[in-house]
C-alpha cells in the first residue's frame, strides 16, 4: 500500500509532510513539499534581536513628522513545532508569539511604541485507504510586516494585521495513474482599523484532475471558482479558473510545478474581464551545500485596490521570488532572496461615481541577506540586512526602505 500511495500522491501539492509548513504556505508552495521522512518531538525554540529602519514609517504622507523616521527597537519571540508521521496520519503544528518594542518611538501619528506578533499553523493528512486521502491546511497570523511571498502583501503597514487561509481537500485514486483532488479554501486579509478599505476574505471551490504519465511526472487540470467579499470602496468578485499544468521531479532534491490557463473575472457594478494566469515554483537541492527555492506568479488580483473615494477593478500583477541557503560550514549558513512585485492597476472609478481614475502602476523590490552561525547544538547567532525599494503612481506609495538585524536564536 505505502508503495502505490507513494507514487500517487509524492508530487501532490497537498503533502503535508514538512515541519513549520505555516511558513511555506505562501507561492513557494506551489510546489510539492515532502523533506520530512520522519516524525520529530516538540521543538522549542526562542530569539531575540536588536533592529535599526531609517524608514520606519514609508506610506506615512509625505510631509508629516513621521515620513523617514530612523528607529530601533527590540525583538523577541518564543515558538514551537511538531510533526508526526504514521503510515495513516500526519500530522504538523508550528506556533510563534512575540513582539517588538521601539527603543526610540516612530513621530508619525497612529503608531503605537510597541507591536505583537502570532502565528498558528495546523496541517494533517489522512489515509482512509489506498485510494481515499483527507488533508486540512491551515494557518492564521497577526502580525505587522508584510511577507511578501504570501501573495497580498504590498505595502508596510502601520499597525498589526490578520491575514489567514484553511484549505480542506479530499483526494481520490480512480486507477494507478488517474487522481483527483476536491476542496474548499477560505482566505482572508483584515488591517483592522487603519486600512479596512482593503479588507478581503476568498472562498473558493476547486477541483483537480491528475494524471501520471511517468514516475516523475504528473499532469494536471484545475478548476477553480473563487467568490471575493470585498470592504471599502471596492465591489464584491467572482473568478472563475481553467488551468493547465504538469509536475516534474528531476531527481529526488529538485521539483518543478507550472500551471498556465485563463482567469475569467466579474467584478460587481465594475469591469470584467479574461486574463491569463501563470503559477510556477521550483525547489531544488543543489548539492549538499546550495538548496534553492523560486516562484512566480501573473494573475488579476483584488488586494490593495480600495483607495478614500476611489477603487481599481483590475489589478494586474506579476509576482516573483527567489530565495536561497548556502551552508558554508557546519557552524555558517548563509541565505539570499529577492522579491519583485509589479502591479498594473486599471479601470478606476470614484466612488460615489461617476468619474474615471488614470491607471496606476506600482513596482516593488525587495532584497535580502542573512546569516545563522552555530555556536553549539542549541544557540545560534542570526542576522539580516534588508532593503525594499518602490516606485508609485499612487501618493505616498514611493519610498527606499534599509533595515538591519542581529540577534540570538536558541533551539531545545
Amino acid at each position: 500500500m505505502q508503495f502505490i500511495m507513494k507514487k500517487l500522491f509524492l508530487s501532490a501539492p497537498l503533502t503535508l509532510a514538512i515541519a513549520g509548513m505555516v511558513n511555506g504556505q505562501g507561492l513557494y508552495d506551489i510546489a510539492p513539499n515532502d523533506d520530512a521522512q520522519e516524525s520529530s518531538p516538540i521543538t522549542w525554540s526562542a530569539g531575540l534581536s536588536y533592529n535599526f529602519d531609517d524608514n520606519v514609517t514609508p506610506t506615512a504622507p509625505a510631509g508629516s513628522s513621521g515620513f523617514e523616521n530612523d528607529v530601533s527597537s527590540i525583538s523577541a519571540y518564543v515558538g514551537a513545532s511538531l510533526v508526526s508521521i504514521t503510515p495513516q496520519t500526519t500530522w504538523d503544528v508550528f506556533s510563534r508569539l512575540g513582539g517588538n518594542f521601539y527603543l526610540d518611538s516612530p513621530e508619525a501619528s497612529g503608531v503605537d511604541d510597541a507591536f505583537g506578533q502570532a502565528r498558528l499553523g495546523v496541517n494533517w493528512a489522512h489515509r482512509v485507504s489506498e485510494r481515499l486521502r483527507l488533508s486540512s491546511r491551515n494557518y492564521a497570523a497577526y502580525e505587522m510586516e508584510p511577507d511578501y511571498s504570501y501573495g497580498f502583501s504590498t505595502d508596510r503597514q502601520l499597525e498589526e494585521y490578520l491575514h489567514y487561509q484553511t484549505d480542506n481537500a479530499v483526494g481520490y485514486r480512480w486507477n494507478e495513474r488517474f487522481a483527483t483532488y476536491t476542496g474548499m479554501k477560505v482566505r482572508g486579509v483584515d488591517y483592522a482599523d487603519a486600512e479596512s478599505a482593503n479588507d478581503r476574505t476568498i472562498y473558493s471551490l476547486y477541483n483537480q484532475f491528475r494524471y501520471r504519465s511517468s514516475d516523475q511526472t504528473v499532469w494536471t487540470l484545475d478548476y477553480r471558482y473563487s467568490e471575493t467579499d470585498s470592504s471599502g470602496t471596492a465591489d464584491d468578485s467572482t473568478n472563475h479558473y481553467v488551468l493547465l499544468g504538469a509536475e516534474h521531479r528531476f531527481s529526488p532534491n529538485s521539483v518543478i510545478a507550472l500551471k498556465a490557463g485563463m482567469q475569467m473575472r466579474d467584478v460587481d457594478g465594475g469591469a470584467d474581464e479574461d486574463s491569463p494566469f501563470f503559477e510556477g515554483a521550483i525547489r531544488t537541492r543543489v548539492n549538499g551545500q546550495l538548496s534553492v527555492r523560486s516562484f512566480a506568479r501573473y494573475s488579476v488580483e483584488d488586494y490593495g485596490t480600495s483607495f478614500d473615494g476611489f477603487t481599481f477593478d483590475t489589478n494586474n500583477t506579476l509576482r516573483v521570488g527567489v530565495s536561497a541557503d548556502y551552508v558554508i560550514s557546519p557552524q555558517l549558513t548563509l541565505q539570499a532572496g529577492a522579491n519583485v512585485i509589479l502591479m498594473d492597476m486599471e479601470d478606476g472609478r470614484s466612488v460615489p461615481g461617476p468619474g474615471a481614475i488614470p491607471d496606476a502602476d506600482t513596482d516593488i523590490l525587495n532584497l535580502y541577506l542573512g546569516l545563522t552561525y552555530k555556536i553549539n547544538d542549541g544557540l545560534y547567532v542570526t542576522g539580516s540586512y534588508n532593503w525594499t525599494d518602490s516606485d508609485s503612481d499612487l501618493v505616498g506609495r514611493t519610498y527606499e526602505r534599509n533595515r538591519v538585524s542581529i540577534g540570538l536564536r536558541t533551539e531545545f
